[in-house]
């Protein structure tokens, strides 16, 4: 899905009404990683993106 698209339901929704810092795009791409890695639970999926924060 391109990322206008996903934009336009967040924007639709108000889903990032509240947000500061950790918007609905960043979920997202973070819930594909996990499933693409195969993560096991989302304690396993924030200790591998934790291990990867100097890199960004």
């Amino acid at each position: 899905m391109p990322q206008r698209v996903f934009d336009k339901f967040v924007a639709k929704y108000s889903g990032n009404k509240y947000v500061r810092h950790f918007t609905c795009w960043n979920q997202l791409l973070c819930m594909i990683f996990g499933q693409l890695t195969n993560r096991d639970s989302l304690r396993d999926l924030i200790v591998i993106i934790d291990a990867h924060r100097n890199k960004v």
